[in-house]
């Protein structure tokens, strides 16, 4: 046994380091005890950036430490000269980046930096771009790092052109920092604007501009497809070129309009739908009725939302009820230089004046006709790398969903009806490769699914839409169907009627059978609704169906096979809180 080294034991070992844990900590809440003592009693000296440095170099995510450093560095500023106080702040950046080196992503220490330039008499911007790539080189992810970029890119005046030939080289070396690809998502539009982005700096009373501050010119969008397509035929199975591509792929941000007005005279009220989320009230919406500016409230639909696609407003008693006449209607949005008209016809109890989703391509690719010919090429790029991926490699496989993914999204961007049913089986197999995101496969087949069946409602020319049996999981575009008087949502899987549903403004029958719906929240202030069908779903209180009482025209409700029907006086309870219901089917 001589000679030996003798080998603690496992209880020996954690002994000594809760010791050595103690003593740490006692050493650091004396210090910090100490620091705040001195902040108290409102000591700024050089004893206070000493006494910081030692807690900071060991725990740099300590704000109120960093905060206790500005109030000594500002004070500091008052009583030195211009040269020592450039030599000061240039010490604190040298002692941040030995922070940086214990932890590259605290909040403190980055936040720290960014206010230290701002004092700095004389900001070496070069310097702090270079440790901006020394960081990134660490770690390419690191967003703290991304943001401090940016700040430094705008205060230094680095042009964007050079800033995109930055993330050349990042992504030429490693084609899966995601960063790097989302970063030149922010650039190209700014580089390469699409024509009609540019800003009208003297616009017209009557001019519409477009706004899309997220749209790239069409030549340089098909040699960012280009870039994208070699870099995931170079590593399919990483997933930034893929996320990046898709969003290459997205629709060009909608023009902010006015997209349709309608008139009832039965209600005497206006319901304008916006192309996006608005909020009427601060934007200062103008109704002239015969040439005459009403003061009338707007509210939005649904009520409880400030921002909404839909608004609301009621006009004066007796304004437009008279049949016999005829009344023209103007909605001005002076903010963005727009308006639309609306005539209400002599014996019309209706009228509207929109734009069909068909004349606005809110679902097309944003590529002219005639370089819709690369998105084909793009297609047969893709299923030609599904074919060298064979999907019985494994479960789940980036390159089979990512590719599946994105041949659904050049199929809608190029034509969206006609790759229906490809689509619908492309959908089919995500879910099967890539059961954990099944889910969101369901609830954007969905999506896809609404949008082509509004597109089908239009070209019709009709004002029903029929989605039943199609597995539904969520319901979404719903201020495009304020004019639809007729909807069957039956035979599907959803689980609520979401608020915007009290966008549906003109709605008059809901059938909305064998799903498993348990909240009718959107079935609100419907002014029209009349017969609601909501047979075989989950809705087990009365409380659920207390939304109904609003939708002052409902008479006729199915809630067979609902569990609120073994409620003890259900029929007593239901005429109490739904007088108007003379058809109830229990």
């Amino acid at each position: 046994m001589h000679g030996r080294v003798k080998i603690k034991s496992t209880a020996q070992q954690e002994e000594e380091k809760r010791k050595e844990r103690e003593k740490k900590l006692k050493a650091f809440v004396s210090a910090r005890d100490a620091i705040l003592k001195k902040r108290s009693a409102g000591e700024h000296d050089e004893e206070a950036l000493q006494l910081t440095q030692q807690l900071l170099s060991s725990n740099p995510d300590f704000a109120t430490l960093w905060n206790y450093r500005r109030e000594v560095l500002l004070h500091l500023e008052t009583i030195r000269e211009k040269d020592e106080v450039q030599k000061l702040y240039e010490s604190e950046l040298h002692f941040i980046e030995a922070c940086l080196k214990v932890n590259p992503k605290s909040y403190g220490c980055w936040h720290h930096r960014t206010w230290v330039n701002t004092r700095l008499p004389q900001p070496d911007w070069t310097r702090e771009l270079g440790l901006c790539d020394r960081c990134l080189s660490l770690d390419e992810r690191n967003f703290h790092c991304w943001d401090y970029r940016r700040m430094v890119v705008k205060e230094s005046g680095v042009s964007v052109e050079q800033e995109l030939q930055f993330t050349d080289r990042l992504i030429g070396s490693n084609f899966s920092n995601y960063s790097s690809w989302h970063y030149r998502s922010t650039l190209l539009p700014q580089l390469h604007p699409h024509p009609d982005s540019a800003p009208n700096t003297s616009p017209s009373p009557t001019a519409s501009p477009q706004i899309h501050s997220h749209r790239v010119c069409e030549e340089q969008l098909l040699k960012e497809y280009e870039l994208a397509h070699n870099a995931f035929f170079t590593d399919p199975n990483d997933q930034s070129a893929w996320f990046y591509y898709r969003w290459l792929l997205g629709r060009a941000e909608r023009e902010e309009m006015i997209s349709c007005v309608y008139v009832s005279r039965e209600e005497e009220r206006v319901s304008v739908a916006f192309s996006k989320p608005v909020h009427a009230q601060s934007e200062g919406l103008m109704l002239v009725l015969d040439g005459q500016p009403q003061q009338v409230e707007w509210r939005s639909a649904p009520p409880r939302f400030r921002h909404s696609p839909v608004w609301l407003c009621d006009l004066p008693p007796g304004s437009i009820s008279d049949l016999s006449n005829e009344h023209n209607l103007t909605v001005h949005w002076p903010e963005k230089y727009t308006h639309r008209d609306c005539a209400l016809y002599t014996g019309s109890a209706e009228s509207w004046c929109r734009d069909s989703a068909t004349d606005q391509e809110l679902f097309r690719s944003e590529l002219s006709v005639e370089k819709s010919s690369v998105l084909q090429e793009e297609l047969q790029s893709c299923n030609q790398l599904l074919e060298l991926e064979p999907q019985n490699k494994c479960k789940f496989c980036v390159c089979v969903s990512g590719c599946l993914l994105t041949i659904i999204l050049l199929m809608r961007a190029l034509d969206p009806l006609g790759h229906e049913k490809e689509t619908l089986a492309h959908f089919q197999t995500l879910k099967e490769v890539d059961p954990m995101r099944s889910t969101y496969y369901s609830d954007l087949c969905s999506k896809f699914l609404i949008e082509n069946t509004i597109l089908k409602m239009e070209y019709a020319e009709v004002r029903v839409f029929s989605l039943s049996n199609k597995n539904l999981t969520t319901l979404c575009h719903l201020d495009q169907l304020l004019l639809v008087t007729h909807i069957n949502l039956s035979s599907n899987q959803l689980l609520r009627l979401p608020p915007q549903f009290a966008m549906l403004q003109c709605l008059e029958v809901l059938e909305a059978d064998d799903n498993a719906i348990e909240s009718l929240e959107g079935l609100y202030h419907l002014p029209k609704l009349e017969e609601v069908s909501l047979k075989n779903n989950q809705i087990r209180k009365l409380s659920d169906l207390e939304s109904l009482a609003s939708c002052s025209k409902l008479t006729r409700l199915d809630l067979r096979g609902n569990p609120v029907h073994k409620t003890a006086n259900v029929e007593s309870e239901l005429s109490q809180l739904l007088p108007l219901v003379t058809a109830l089917a229990l």
